[in-house]
């Protein structure tokens, strides 16, 4: 059974909508009372006034609970608002406009002494009766994001929060005690979720260190120079774009480095994407750029294309097992490529990705793809990739087919790309667990609030 928020009285319903009173109907857990937000904030109002010489940290308060963090700094000159108001470390923030959108959080070593608008709210928390990481966990909640919106009012776009209306929010509060053992718990797991995203990325690390390696690579200065300079690769502590640019060119002590056009063997063939005719009355479907992640598909962004239009493509183009995609088109998403599993056969895709059918007696695919992926293939996109005639960045086929490799044996690369693989699924299973633990610590959070016991 629901319990009522809170009675009230007529005389204020001018303001309040249905949705804010069907609102204040929630569960919670009854062994916790309901306090007023207001019992423990305390609006903090140290005005100050601008000096033009004096430089200023300034804030933002990001949307979704992302927190509070340092915008800039600013001297006083610069500053329009001459009058603004003080912050220190440890009080609860918000956004006027975008407390319906979870802009809340606590201020952090780094923004103390920062001033704020009058946009935003600073509060005081009284840390006898919440402890301030139980408070910023149940903004998070949402419950207490359904509270704010229902305290905010005005035209689309530019509501504020009502601060009497959101003062007079009652939320369940547990003991202080129960309070940190909630928290507590929360962290347990959060912080488990976290050593596994480090885990995942250490793996990924080490598969950039585990491929350099077994491809023996070392680096040689452009024989354009007059000087020439090798480095061994036991030599290099860390590689970085910044590393690898310049005169510099990727060769390996034991492998042949080609370029598909110069051995026409390597692959079948490599073709553009087309340029769809979409339709919203089709089940047939085209992908996207947003569709090819890093070696992964993602179908739900794919567009639906008209019938008559698809049918009539020739069918060399749709994809087949151990095809490469490419996206060849735009700054942050070119060069990302997938290879076509068994799962994403009878696939055709848009004119802003590149298809590499490779001759698979000569390259496994997966190899390719691990290694067009890697930071050694995206540099090479890097330096090969040009601005077309709308000056969008464009990958093309041409570009592709000059592209250098590091080829192996075959055998050597079907042991590289077995390795990677493995490598990968344990990323995969890491970067899985690593979210359920973060949806755990946020649903028994919120189980044990809001859930009637």
């Amino acid at each position: 059974m629901s319990k009522l928020l809170d009675f009230t009285k007529f005389v204020i319903l001018s303001n309040w909508s249905v949705a804010h009173l069907l609102e204040s109907q929630f569960q919670y857990n009854k062994n916790f009372k309901l306090e007023k937000v207001g019992a423990f904030l305390k609006r903090s109002k140290t005005q100050v006034v601008v000096d033009d010489d004096t430089e200023y940290k300034r804030v933002t308060i990001k949307l979704y609970n992302k927190g509070v963090f340092l915008r800039n700094k600013e001297y006083g000159r610069n500053i329009g608002t001459k009058k603004q108001f003080l912050i220190k470390e440890g009080q609860f923030l918000l956004s006027k406009i975008d407390a319906r959108n979870s802009a809340f959080g606590l201020a952090t070593e780094e923004v103390d002494g920062a001033i704020i608008t009058a946009d935003f709210f600073a509060y005081d928390i009284d840390i006898t009766k919440i402890e301030p990481y139980f408070l910023v966990l149940l903004t998070t909640t949402k419950k207490f994001q359904h509270f704010a919106q229902s305290a905010s009012s005005g035209t689309t776009g530019r509501q504020r929060i009502d601060e009497s209306k959101f003062l007079e929010v009652k939320i369940p509060l547990p003991s202080l005690k129960e309070q940190k053992n909630i928290v507590k718990k929360f962290h347990e797991k959060f912080n488990l979720a976290k050593k596994q995203e480090l885990e995942a990325s250490q793996k990924e690390s080490e598969i950039e260190k585990y491929l350099k390696s077994i491809l023996a690579l070392k680096k040689i200065e452009d024989p354009s120079n007059k000087l020439l300079n090798f480095i061994k690769y036991e030599q290099i502590n860390s590689w970085s774009y910044r590393d690898l640019l310049g005169s510099f060119l990727l060769v390996s002590n034991k492998f042949e480095t080609v370029k598909l056009v110069q051995k026409s063997d390597l692959y079948i063939d490599v073709f553009r994407g087309k340029s769809p005719k979409y339709s919203d009355k089709s089940d047939s479907i085209i992908l996207n750029q947003k569709c090819i992640r890093w070696n992964c598909i993602e179908l739900e962004h794919s567009k639906s294309v008209d019938d008559d239009w698809y049918q009539n493509i020739d069918k060399s183009f749709f994809t087949k097992k151990g095809d490469i995609l490419i996206n060849s088109t735009g700054d942050g998403t070119i060069g990302r490529a997938t290879c076509i599993t068994e799962k994403y056969i009878n696939l055709i895709y848009d004119s802003h990705i590149l298809l590499l059918r490779v001759n698979p007696e000569k390259i496994n695919p997966l190899f390719l793809t691990y290694f067009i992926n890697s930071s050694l293939g995206q540099l090479q996109i890097e330096n090969i990739k040009s601005a077309v005639a709308t000056k969008q960045t464009e990958l093309g086929i041409n570009n592709l087919k000059n592209m250098q490799f590091i080829l192996p044996p075959i055998d050597i690369q079907n042991e590289i790309a077995e390795k990677i693989e493995l490598l990968k699924n344990e990323i995969k299973s890491l970067n899985q667990k690593s979210e359920q633990n973060k949806d755990l610590a946020v649903q028994d959070f919120e189980s044990e609030i809001f859930n009637e016991a």
